[in-house]
């Protein structure tokens, strides 16, 4: 029997075909960025106060800047000393003596004060946010948070769907759903005509922006030789950090965030073109015991590589599937299965919670918010680099353990620095939001590292979805306790990064260990090195350029 690890050997485990492939999937990455943090430019609260409109009347005739009117509409904050927001002078301006040449009227600390009555106005230089849009200040600023929510809400029932799908009907057709969905979802939040039909438009977009993403990982990783799946894996996530720096200047230049919307979305349309340019993943049609069709786009891809099969590749079979259906139980049923299941899932809800509270924080500190989303993006890159660096000299589990202590002690050290040593700060931030992204970057990985083919779709999915509670909750953590004090959500970061690190020590290593294909290779691995090994000896007498596979590869103690 041939596996389809055996074949990559002779067909080429990262050929011109493999690269072609991740090259257009990696794309897929950098849209996704606009979707997942673009709260932070699409939902900006600027400075806002309450709108009265015979002052802005009496503005528009005399030539007023906003400070001037506004210092006759808005009160003093009764503790801060800064002006309010949401109150304004309860006061008839059409009765008093104000004129365009009379601007100082007795003094107005005594004047009773309302909530606004008539809306907001903002300093917003001519642009536009959903927030002005739908005046989401004030009592209504708890609806912000529900943007990003839904999204997640979005989030976790795609991926499991998708999921499910991707595991059931195949990777490139869950993909291709998925895009589809997220083209008409995209646009349809674009033109929404007021905020509840937002919500809900932006729910149906988060259902296939996720899931499609998931199968595009799974089904790269599936189709190139072991020792290159933790280089696309980390490369496919940096091109998440090239979205990442694309989205402050785009936000900078499109002023409205209708239209920041549509060139979000627009890439997802573009994507639909990738019928005709990527296969079946041959090793999940394998697991569905759809041999004839792995054979043939086996041999494509080797055609492509300019390489030549064996008369063996006939044989390419996966006897080891244990089933051609995944279950949610396959995850849970088994003690091993049950603790990757466990610890996987809380380091995705802890790198979500830490990772968008980290880039929300931002549009919350008062600079250039621009300009600081561009700055903490550069950082992103050193985290690919560390991966890259250390994964395959140490391992998987230290430095994916170490990743979540540096961002811990980061939050807690960044919410104990004064505002005063602002660089000082901003560095200690900075260094936790590297730790935060190595370890979202390594947690989908080794996700997929630690089950087995027929169920690994829908495993990292379902282990996903804990990150799609974790984005629900990080609005409402961040900017609700951020109002008790703006650092108390850093604590919080902290100690949840903490213990993801401390759980992830309990992981076995999967450095050098070919993909798992049963359940059995998850709870016995000594059996299933046997087992390889033994097949490693026959297929030297079977493929005439075989090489061994598990030569100068380490494999996990668990």
């Amino acid at each position: 029997m041939t596996t389809f690890d055996d074949i990559l050997e002779e067909a080429g485990k990262f050929g011109r075909c493999q690269k072609r492939i991740f090259i257009l999937l990696c794309m897929v990455s950098m849209p996704w960025a606009g979707v997942y943090v673009g709260i932070v430019f699409q939902g900006f609260t600027p400075d806002h106060w309450c709108r009265d409109p015979a002052v802005v009347e009496r503005r528009e005739a005399c030539g007023w800047n906003l400070a001037e009117s506004r210092r006759l509409t808005v009160p003093l904050g009764n503790s801060s000393g800064q002006q309010s927001s949401c109150e304004q002078y309860e006061v008839d301006w059409n009765a008093t003596e104000l004129t365009c040449d009379n601007q100082e009227l007795e003094d107005l600390s005594r004047t009773p004060t309302t909530s606004c009555k008539h809306g907001w106005e903002y300093d917003y230089e001519g642009r536009r946010s959903f927030v002005t849009e739908f005046d989401l200040v004030c009592s209504n600023a708890w609806l912000v948070d529900m943007f990003q929510a839904t999204l997640n809400v979005g989030f976790l029932v795609g991926s499991i769907a998708i999921g499910y799908l991707a595991d059931r009907f195949g990777r490139k057709m869950s993909f291709l759903i998925s895009n589809l969905l997220n083209g008409v979802a995209g646009i349809l939040v674009a033109v929404a005509p007021n905020y509840i039909s937002l919500l809900v438009f932006r729910t149906l977009y988060g259902f296939g922006v996720k899931g499609g993403w998931v199968a595009g990982y799974v089904l790269i990783t599936e189709i190139v030789g072991v020792e290159f799946r933790r280089t696309v894996g980390v490369i496919y996530q940096m091109f998440f950090s090239v979205g990442i720096l694309i989205l402050p200047l785009l936000a900078y230049y499109i002023t409205d965030w209708r239209w920041l919307q549509v060139v979000i979305t627009i890439p997802y349309i573009l994507f639909l073109s990738y019928y005709w340019f990527i296969p079946e993943s041959p090793r999940w049609l394998l697991s569905q015991n759809q041999n004839s069709k792995a054979v043939k786009i086996t041999e494509g891809m080797a055609k492509e590589n300019k390489m030549t099969l064996s008369k063996n590749i006939e044989t390419l079979k996966d006897d080891n599937a244990d089933s051609t259906t995944a279950s949610f139980m396959d995850l849970i049923r088994t003690p091993n299965m049950r603790k990757h299941t466990f610890i996987l899932s809380y380091n995705w809800f802890t790198s979500a919670v830490v990772y968008q509270g980290l880039i929300m924080r931002l549009g919350i500190l008062g600079g250039n918010v621009y300009i600081d989303f561009l700055i903490s993006g550069l950082v992103e890159f050193p985290a690919a680099f560390l991966i890259l660096f250390t994964i395959e000299r140490i391992g998987r589990r230290l430095p994916f353990a170490t990743a979540n202590f540096v961002a811990g002690v980061s939050c807690f050290i960044t919410a104990f620095i004064p505002d005063s040593m602002f660089w000082f700060k901003t560095a200690v931030a900075c260094i936790g939001r590297l730790g935060i992204t190595m370890t979202f970057e390594m947690v989908v990985f080794v996700n997929t590292e630690l089950y087995p083919t027929f169920v690994r779709n829908l495993g990292v999915s379902v282990c996903s979805t804990l990150c799609d509670v974790g984005g629900i909750v990080a609005p409402f953590l961040l900017y609700r306790l951020a109002v008790i004090w703006l650092e108390l959500p850093l604590i919080i970061f902290g100690f949840l990064a903490f213990l993801a690190g401390g759980l992830v020590l309990l992981l076995p290593e999967t450095r050098g260990v070919p993909l798992p294909d049963t359940i059995d290779d998850i709870e016995f691995p000594e059996k299933a090195k046997e087992r390889i090994e033994l097949q490693n000896q026959q297929m030297v007498n079977l493929l005439p350029n075989y090489q061994n596979i598990t030569s100068n590869k380490d494999w996990a103690t668990v």
